[in-house]
């Protein structure tokens, strides 16, 4: 079963990240993520950084996976 810790530990080798939360029942994960490689990115382009770092566990592990993608100022300003 996957847990979210290990969610949150895919995505914390692959994004350098200021503030990574992962909360989610085995199937279904809910994650905050806050990064400055999210600058001057789109929010579809910022997902697609995180899909990319679970690669062929969102195909294979993950059912659903929503998500908040914020960088550090966004995050400060209350994203």
């Amino acid at each position: 079963m996957v847990t979210s810790e290990s969610v949150r530990a895919s995505i914390a080798a692959a994004i350098p990240c200021e503030h990574l939360e992962v909360v989610g029942d085995g199937q279904h994960f809910q994650a905050l993520v806050v990064s400055r490689a999210f600058e001057g990115k789109s929010r579809v382009a910022r997902h697609q950084l995180v899909y990319a770092a679970l690669g062929e566990r969102m195909r294979a592990e993950i059912h659903a996976l929503s998500m908040r993608t914020l960088t550090p100022q966004e995050w400060q300003a209350g994203g």
